[in-house]
């Protein structure tokens, strides 16, 4: 199968489809701001949108207030973030009114659902665009210019972008994001995706595998394979005998060099399976970390989440992530305060936590998002106060986890790809190891890039970073 699939990945390698727009961006005769909010797909697409724009001949712009064209690439999951996303627009929109010939748009989750109320009630943009309507979006800004309001937020079962070239922006030239499916098929009742981003479909494996062999020789040492649920892939050509699964997909990936790193988001626990398990036990390139979101540990608020696990399966894969990979780390999603949550299910989260000894958690309170299940459904009767104060508890108990792994780790060396110069000393590098931790250490003498790979013996820790010393360089 791999065999057949390298041929084929061969056979329609297309080197000029993956080049970098080459050139000096002053050349270009407008330009276009950009902020992305949210997950990495939102940050992957962001990418997308500056190639199209590229096109177009509009260049990137770090200072909004010199843009002809200012973009917010919007996420709905939590309503902090809409908030955020409206001041930024009004801070636009007063830019804009000593500029009237600048442009606002909003792209991404956020644009469908309130589109009416950013273009007429608020009057904030003059641009949205959804995430399957990218492509579009040379149009409608030309509408935009002539004075027309204009909207696009139509969602696809085939768009995924695959012939389009990503600009990585703000990149550190050693790491990449590549998304390789769009869409979400679970209806968890706390989520919009579906809603925002439509129905799961997977990107030709022939592209993702030509993008990331054209980054690895671009100097890139890593690619993060994105996408809502990416255990749900499934590619399955008519020139291929047999459909390409994750598994499948990954070993493809991790075969074009063995520096090259390979790293995925996010796996949902009902999907991933042992034959993901089993090809990252099998090559050291696929990094030794999954982020697994538990959401919640008590059965019955799973069960209300539309989670399709309860918390014994729950445990049970942990277990068996561990089995075939005894040096895997583990992060997770915990939300505090779900419909109807009594305190004795928030203790069931804190004993899970417990029992998995998570490495990183990402911790909310519940949000409430109009158009989900749970807003049709249930009621949001948990009292913000309760909410909070029972974050606050699973925050406590996470950065004790994380304090105790990260303390675990002294002591032990690490291969470590660098990204770059340490934040805080022009004398360190910083850089990552397997399981996605942040390693510190000094240069020293040695004559290193972004980019090399080096051991690094982990002599101490700050809590969320490990410090060391090099010890060989690879």
């Amino acid at each position: 199968m791999a065999e057949t699939l390298q041929k084929v990945v061969e056979e329609n390698r297309q080197g000029e489809a993956y080049a970098p727009f080459q050139g000096d961006p002053n050349q270009y005769s407008k330009k276009f701001y950009i902020e992305s909010y949210g997950c990495q797909m939102n940050f992957s697409d962001s990418e997308i949108v500056a190639s199209i724009l590229n096109e177009q001949g509009f260049g990137a712009t770090r200072n909004f207030e010199e843009a002809n064209l200012v973009l917010l690439n919007t996420c709905s999951i939590r309503e902090k973030a809409e908030q955020t996303v409206r001041n930024r627009l009004q801070a636009f929109r007063k830019v804009k009114d000593q500029n009237p010939g600048m442009l606002i748009g909003v792209l991404g989750c956020m644009a469908e659902r309130l589109k009416a109320k950013f273009l007429e009630e608020e009057k904030l943009v003059d641009i949205v665009v959804g995430p399957d309507a990218y492509r579009s979006l040379p149009g409608l800004v030309a509408e935009a210019e002539g004075g027309q309001k204009t909207v696009n937020v139509l969602l696809s079962r085939e768009e995924t972008y695959a012939d389009i070239s990503p600009v990585r922006l703000d990149s550190n030239g050693v790491t990449a994001f590549v998304s390789i499916m769009r869409g979400c098929n679970n209806m968890c009742s706390f989520c919009v995706v579906p809603f925002t981003r439509g129905r799961e479909r997977s990107r030709d494996a022939v592209s993702i595998v030509a993008e990331c062999r054209d980054l690895f020789e671009r100097g890139y040492r890593e690619v993060t394979l994105l996408g809502q649920n990416v255990d749900s892939y499934h590619y399955a050509p008519e020139n291929l005998e047999d459909a390409v699964t994750f598994a499948k997909l990954m070993e493809m990936v991790a075969l074009i060099s063995p520096k090259l790193r390979i790293r995925f988001s996010t796996s949902h626990p009902k999907d991933i399976t042992d034959d993901v398990l089993h090809t990252m036990a099998k090559y050291d390139n696929i990094c030794k970390y999954i982020h697994l979101p538990v959401q919640s540990g008590n059965t019955r608020v799973l069960q209300l989440m539309n989670r399709t696990y309860t918390r014994e399966w729950y445990l049970a894969k942990v277990k068996r992530i561990m089995e075939i990979m005894p040096d895997c780390a583990l992060s997770t999603d915990v939300i505090s305060g779900f419909c109807t949550e009594t305190e004795e299910e928030h203790q069931d989260t804190l004993s899970l936590m417990d029992q998995c000894g998570f490495d990183m958690a990402y911790m909310f309170s519940y949000s409430e998002r109009p158009g989900t299940l749970a807003e049709r459904r249930y009621e949001d009767d948990v009292p913000e106060e309760v909410k909070k104060r029972r974050l606050e508890e699973i925050i406590s108990l996470q950065n004790s986890h994380t304090k105790k792994n990260h303390n675990a780790d002294i002591g032990k060396s690490f291969e470590v790809l660098i990204e770059g110069q340490s934040k805080r000393s022009e004398l360190n590098w910083s850089g990552r190891n397997s399981q996605n931790k942040v390693v510190v250490f000094p240069k020293g003498d040695y004559k290193l890039n972004k980019g090399d790979y080096v051991n690094v013996k982990i002599t101490s820790t700050t809590g969320a970073t490990l410090l060391g010393e090099i010890v060989s360089v690879n």
